[in-house]
């Protein structure tokens, strides 16, 4: 963990100037690589890509002392992987990038200290016999520390950072200057959606009561499941700026991908499966799937954290949407047509081909409704992208006369950011057959579909054993 008593920079011009600086000194680095380049195409070629790791060790730096929405879309990078550079230089910018999931700079406790007196009313004291001073991870907005009730439950305490949400504010004025750095370390990222999605969504990650009340519904439904875990939410010591959940311990994403390949296709299995569970047996879209959300327990169980972007999708919608999702499967045009119609996609069908629609629905999300096993890779993850977002897709034209609807959005995000995490992994599976699991009802591939299909079976019939749930205690009057 990464301590620094330095204030993050406040106000739009300060962190305006500390973001600008960055890119313009990287920026600089990158244009002397490029000149440097001129006839000498192999040194080039090390010069460039050694410019592009500098550069995205510095920002990375940069965005980790500013936290806020700038370093989210650090996080985003990090589930990507330049392919247009060399495989080692590939690995020092992605390694870079996902320093700002596992070990971002952390502010001093005094500040953590004070923001829980405030929310919780009165010293640490009188809510938690221990409380760490450092902390356990530090993120975007906030960060994390180990503590014990008075009741004497073992707990992850999430504070948000003081001052974060102005800083927020004015990082979504000045998102735009990172634009063309990230079109040069991910040149088949749609930057401009990328930008788009955070503006629309950190404002409710900023609301801990909201995370806390999606984390306890999902919570609900997932307790006592095999392979799946969701932490438990001590209400009565959360707020909107505090969230108190139950210590859960296990390896991170970075520790995952240096597992044996079964291992990772199980991790990778089961995180494919929570997510289109959750969509389709709850109704609801878990939108922030990247990789510091997952811990592989010492029990083969897969904890899941954070539940600050939540949707609860209308089941008409999600009908229409699995009814698109089925034409998909069968490889009806027609029905696909429909079904698109009927959504909102195409604000005039008749200038739609159907035969057209469903090759572009196969080459954007072909991985999810083909059946058989798939090994998903960055190359494969690009390809995809490019097929579903970039000018160079044949699919373009017809892409920029469609819409998504508002309901369809944070699935859409939630589908891509769960590619790109499967392709970090380069897991194997049988991706299309899992989701036909959720769409079509269809008998389970492996044997984490038995044990899933039989937990919510019983869950359906009211026969689920039980988990106990935190202790709930009352939090002393200021």
């Amino acid at each position: 963990m990464k301590r620094s008593d330095d204030s993050p920079p406040a106000g739009r011009l300060r962190r305006g100037a500390a973001l600008g600086g960055t890119l313009a000194r990287q920026g600089a680095r990158l244009a002397s690589a490029r000149f440097a380049a001129i006839g000498r195409a192999a040194r080039g070629d090390d010069a460039r890509a050694a410019a592009t790791v500098e550069a995205a060790r510095e920002l990375a730096r940069q965005l980790s002392r500013m936290r806020g929405a700038a370093m989210k879309i650090g996080q985003a990078l990090s589930t990507l992987e330049p392919l247009a550079l060399p495989p080692e230089a590939r690995e020092e910018v992605r390694r870079a990038f996902a320093q700002l999931r596992d070990s971002a700079r952390s502010v001093p406790f005094a500040s953590v200290e004070r923001v829980v007196a405030d929310e919780l009313g009165g010293p640490l004291s009188r809510h938690f016999r221990e409380f760490d001073r450092e902390p356990l991870a530090a993120a975007s907005i906030g960060q994390v520390h180990r503590a014990v009730t008075r009741g004497g439950d073992v707990v992850a305490v999430k504070v948000q950072y003081p001052g974060v949400a102005e800083a927020v504010e004015a990082d979504l004025r000045n998102l735009g200057l990172l634009a063309p750095f990230v079109r040069r370390i991910a040149p088949g990222l749609d930057v401009r959606a990328l930008l788009r999605e955070i503006r629309e969504r950190i404002g409710d990650e900023l609301d801990y009561e909201l995370e806390a009340q999606n984390q306890r519904r999902v919570w609900r439904a997932w307790r006592g499941h095999p392979f799946a875990a969701v932490p438990a939410v001590f209400s009565e010591l959360s707020s909107r700026r505090v969230l108190v959940t139950e210590l859960v311990r296990g390896s991170t994403f970075e520790d995952v991908r240096e597992l044996r390949a079964a291992e990772r296709d199980r991790f990778g299995a089961i995180v494919a499966r929570f997510f289109f569970a959750n969509l389709a047996r709850l109704g609801l879209a878990l939108g922030d799937p990247h990789p510091g959300n997952y811990l592989l327990m010492s029990d083969g169980r897969v904890a899941f954290l954070d539940f600050g972007l939540v949707r609860t999708i209308p089941r008409e919608h999600l009908e229409r949407e699995k009814a698109l999702a089925r034409a998909a499967i069968a490889g009806d045009a027609r029905g696909v047509h429909r079904a698109m119609a009927d959504l909102g996609y195409l604000p005039n069908p008749a200038q739609f081909d159907p035969d057209l629609l469903l090759a572009q629905i196969r080459a954007a999300a072909g991985w999810m409704f083909t059946r058989g096993r798939r090994r998903i890779d960055p190359e494969f993850v690009l390809r995809v992208l490019e097929a579903g977002s970039s000018p160079r897709s044949p699919f373009f034209a017809q892409m920029r006369r469609q819409t998504v609807p508002a309901a369809s959005l944070l699935m859409r995000r939630m589908e891509g950011l769960l590619l790109s995490v499967l392709g970090a992994l380069r897991a194997t599976a049988d991706w299309g057959g899992i989701v036909a699991e959720y769409v079509l009802d269809a008998e389970p591939v492996d044997e984490l579909g038995r044990a899933d299909a039989s937990f919510w079976k019983r869950e359906r019939s009211g026969l689920r054993s039980s988990s106990s749930a935190p202790r709930r205690q009352r939090r002393p009057r200021s």
